[in-house]
């Protein structure tokens, strides 16, 4: 689902054309009795073949296959456009400066390209294009039949030399029948050979027999497990170099578009109020692109990995020189979408397009850094970066003073950010005597330290430079430097420069604003915390405080001060690493031995106050946290699962007229949490709890707690749902990696990937259908039909597009409540199946991301810390009040009955569910209203946004759509 840049899509595309060759000509070869001349004698075992062999190999495959499937000529058709839209783009490079290296290249792609358009046209390539251009191009309306074409049995009637030859599904896969498969095919040509000449006349005797019984010294090498991706064209340094050169671009390009689908984010939350983990969980979602297309693409070029090389590779080792080599053009697309007119063109700005301004930052701050590894710059960098001026006029200021001003903010925040990080060993050593060696520790998130919170939402980056920075002086660490750990560093630089009215477009360079009015990079972090107490509900911070009475309270009432004492131990260990943490650090206030912030003169806090993007992060990552702690200690209280069911029968029976907001939502968002199945009952409620009961396992069944999942909830007994956060994060922010079971429905992502799902046809009906998956099962048991699942394949294009209307069945059951469909670029794909560009691809999430965090569906933005809280005062209402009147039920919960001594409450609700006492259950309706407590109460936020909203967009005349620009 995650889309492939070009370059993979061409690999992809390549490794399934040659796939489809070497089988199809394997069985040609096994199979006849002769051969031409310039085709190979026995087949392919290794799933790799020269450039000249294509062409061999194809005209092999033309005499004996026809037609040729439509996709497989699709293939060929894709990879063509794809190297000669590389050349062309070389040959524009050349035109503009000569260059020896791209013109060798051109050399190699051109003899390529010619192979391509030969092996192409023997297969019937041109009458195909031709026929598509008249016709369109065929009904493909998934990748079906390229399936069909690449992995069914299409070679087991072949016709050869007039004769059909009929082949088992075996002895087509080049497994372990290829030895016979290929004597068979020997002799048969021997025995051509000899009829057509005068020949020898056959030995006899001991030594023809023994000849006869020979077996084969050793067993011939299968293509049983290769796989399809393995398969390739074998090419010479020059084409290895050019292959790399395509690498090379399409991921600059990536990086280019999402860079600039970031900056538009970014903008969002500083000029109209979007919620900066939004913007954050979606910077993860495009670093994590960038870093999987690198892995991607480099597999196949060990050791040429290092933005460096890359960078080295596409300016020829000189920027300079590079200057003016590449364009990026606005076309005018006329209406009828015939034609196009160029109206702009700018050279474009190599050292910033390609983040060699950010790298160049990032190398002299960890030149300037190991120097001492003390933590402050050196006199010579600090006459560089000091007397920074964080309101600096950048309108005013010309092109040099921002660039300036500009690196000595990266500078000056990466010394922060590493005296940060390093602060738990640097102490260590210095106050404890301990004595680390800074270059060997290991700072990743997997290493020893990780157990010490120094950062939120950063900490993989700030282990990455940190451990560069600790290097012994002159290290050579530029080989450890990746694309997309530059990627991440000018995604944050830009997310501070556009607060303050500064962002880069390919067309028209730096772009000026005035910086947005009242914008704090920490305001939606002090929303969800409320440091100073101005919310009373809604903050973090003193919610735990709140909780932890009402726990002393209950282990009061229950006689064991202790009861809630593990719970609570987790609640206060979260709270602590926010108050230290998050949006603010112990660095601001100063650290023994560790040199003060390099912000001081204006802000010691710049850290964060200077970091919209760590903001967005470290929030990102309090809200997944705070869900994870606080599911886990609302899976230990009994408070929540009574209270829904007594709220739903005193609604069921009528004592409460309309359903209170806080329990009705609840019930709402986890129904299987509270009920059998999720089927809400409408009477026989105490069965129906005692039914929820029963389904759990045995305590000696009970996965027990460790310290290794402690945080983990899928052995909660009750709440086991993953926010969306939850879900992106343990997928490590790559989409496709997220198991069906955790995307929620209704989801655009869910839709999506139902969208993606084969057509089968039912086994017993022969009737097409969706596949069985997790997503379109859950899909049907909400009563989605199969008619409107299929028509999902059809529409969810042209609904990203919004150019047609979704069938109502469909909305109602799998689109949000409220949700508009984003009106994203077409999408470009050789079948009907939709395929999103990574830009498109974030927009699509962005809906999903923000319906969790502020949005419809807001798993992420209720303080259930509060919830908790609600649920024990609700409790002592109760108790208060019943006790008051001497309520029967009551005083056997609490008084006289032992069978609840330890669990009172649960003996309450239980006695009320089975025996519904009037009085109970009035005093009990009463108080689930006094007050009714609404589920807009505790979210962190102001209020809640509906998707259905138009979506928030900064797009100016800066900003262009994809489609028009050309780079």
């Amino acid at each position: 689902m995650a889309p492939l840049n070009p370059y993979l899509a061409y690999k992809r595309d390549t490794s399934r054309l040659i796939f489809w060759i070497v089988k199809a000509s394997n069985a040609i070869i096994t199979s006849s009795a002769t051969l031409p001349d310039d085709a190979p004698k026995t087949p392919n075992t290794n799933g790799q073949i020269t450039v000249s062999s294509l062409v061999s190999l194809s005209k092999l495959i033309a005499k004996h296959i026809n037609p040729i499937p439509s996709a497989i000529l699709a293939l060929f058709n894709s990879a063509i456009q794809a190297r000669t839209a590389t050349y062309e783009g070389f040959q524009r490079l050349v035109a503009n400066k000569s260059d020896p290296e791209v013109e060798r290249s051109n050399a190699s792609h051109k003899h390529f390209i010619d192979a391509l358009v030969e092996a192409f046209g023997a297969l019937g390539g041109v009458a195909w294009a031709e026929k598509c251009r008249l016709e369109g191009p065929p009904p493909d309306d998934d990748e079906a039949d390229l399936e069909q074409a690449l992995f069914a049995n299409k070679f087991a009637v072949l016709s050869i030399d007039g004769e059909t030859v009929l082949e088992d599904e075996a002895a087509c896969d080049d497994g372990s029948d290829l030895e016979t498969q290929q004597h068979q095919a020997s002799q048969r040509r021997q025995q051509q050979k000899k009829s057509s000449g005068k020949g020898k006349k056959a030995k006899h005797g001991k030594n023809a027999n023994k000849k006869k019984q020979r077996l084969p010294a050793a067993k011939t090498q299968s293509l049983d497990d290769v796989p399809v991706e393995s398969y390739r064209i074998i090419q010479d340094e020059e084409g290895m170099m050019t292959d790399y050169l395509m690498a090379v671009y399409a991921l600059v390009k990536e990086w280019a578009g999402l860079r600039a689908y970031l900056q538009g984010l970014w903008q969002d939350v500083a000029y109209n109020g979007l919620n900066s983990a939004v913007a954050g969980a979606l910077s993860n979602m495009a670093i994590n692109m960038i870093e999987c297309s690198a892995a991607a693409m480099f597999v196949d070029f060990p050791g040429h990995d290092s933005y460096e090389t890359v960078m080295n590779t596409i300016t020829r080792g000189d920027p300079d020189k590079a200057q003016g080599m590449f364009f990026v053009a606005l076309h005018m697309i006329s209406p009828d979408q015939a034609s196009t007119r160029k109206v702009q063109e700018t050279a474009v700005d190599i050292k910033e397009q390609f983040l060699i301004y950010a790298y160049r930052d990032l190398i002299d701050f960890v030149t300037d850094f190991q120097k001492t590894r003390g933590g402050k710059p050196t006199k010579r960098m600090l006459n560089q970066i000091g007397n920074w001026d964080p309101n600096l006029d950048l309108r005013r200021a010309n092109e040099t003073e921002r660039l300036k001003w500009r690196r000595s903010y990266t500078i000056n925040w990466l010394y922060d950010l590493v005296n940060t990080f390093s602060s738990i060993v640097v102490q260590r050593n210095t106050m404890r005597g301990e004595q680390h060696a800074l270059e060997s520790v290991d700072w990743s998130t997997a290493g020893p330290w990780d157990e010490h919170r120094r950062l939120f939402g950063l900490n993989e980056f700030a282990g990455m430079v940190t451990h560069l920075a600790m290097q012994k002086p002159g290290s050579d660490i530029r080989h450890k430097i990746l694309p997309h750990h530059i990627f991440q560093l000018q995604c944050i630089v830009d997310s501070f420069t556009i607060s303050r009215g500064w962002s880069l477009s390919g067309l028209r360079g730096h772009v000026l604003r005035a910086p947005p009015q009242g914008f704090r990079p920490r305001r939606d972090v002090d929303l969800f915390l409320d440091r100073k107490n101005d919310r009373p509900g809604s903050g973090f911070l003193q919610a735990v405080d709140i909780l932890k009475q009402l726990f002393q309270k209950d282990g009061i009432l229950h006689s064991d001060f202790n009861r809630h004492e593990a719970s609570y131990g987790l609640l206060e260990a979260l709270q602590y690493d926010f108050i230290n943490w998050l949006g603010e650090s112990k660095y601001m206030h100063g650290l023994t031995n560790i040199p003060p912030s390099r912000f001081s003169a204006t802000n010691s806090n710049g850290l964060w106050e200077y970091s919209p993007f760590l903001c967005g992060v470290g929030l990102e990552e309090g809200l997944r946290e705070a869900y994870r702690y606080s599911f886990v200690v609302l899976d230990t209280l009994p408070e929540p699962v009574l209270l829904v069911h007594l709220h739903n029968m005193l609604v069921q029976k009528g004592y409460i007229a309309e359903p209170v907001g806080l329990y009705a939502s609840f019930q709402e968002l986890f129904p299987k949490s509270f009920f059998t199945d999720g089927k809400v009952p409408t009477s026989n409620f105490g069965e129906a709890i005692q039914a929820r009961v029963v389904e759990l396992p045995s305590r000696r069944r009970r996965a027990p707690r460790t310290p290794d999942n402690l945080k983990e909830l899928r052995i909660n007994q009750f709440f086991k749902t993953k926010s969306y956060l939850m879900a992106c994060h343990g997928a490590g922010w790559n989409p496709d990696r997220i198991p069906d079971s955790d995307i929620p429905m209704p989801s655009l992502l869910g839709t999506y990937r139902i969208s993606q799902t084969k057509h089968i046809a039912d086994p017993i009906t022969r009737q097409k259908r969706m596949e069985d998956t997790d997503l379109v099962n859950r899909a049907r048991a909400q009563g989605i039909s199969e008619e409107d699942l299929m028509a999902l394949a059809t529409f969810l294009p042209r609904i990203v597009r919004g150019e047609q209307t979704l069938p109502e069945a469909v909305r109602e059951a799998v689109v949000p409540e409220g949700y508009t469909i984003g009106n994203l670029s077409k999408p470009s794909s050789k079948s009907g199946i939709p395929k999103l560009s990574g830009q498109e691809l974030l927009n699509l999430l962005k809906l999903d991301i923000s319906n969790d965090i502020c949005g419809d569906i807001p798993l992420s933005s209720l303080n259930y810390v509060w919830t908790m809280a609600r649920f024990m005062m609700l409790f002592h209402q109760f108790e208060r009040e019943l006790g008051k009147l001497r309520n029967p039920l009551y005083v056997q919960a609490y008084e006289t009955d032992p069978l609840w001594q330890k669990q009172k409450r649960v003996g309450l609700a239980y006695l009320a569910l089975h025996l519904q006492d009037e009085e109970c259950l009035h005093v009990m309706a009463r108080e689930f209203q006094n007050p009714r407590a609404g589920f807009m109460n505790h979210i962190y936020w102001d209020d809640l946004e509906s998707t259905g909203e138009e979506p928030r967009s900064n797009r100016g005349d800066d900003e262009l759509p994809e489609q028009c620009t050309v780079m």
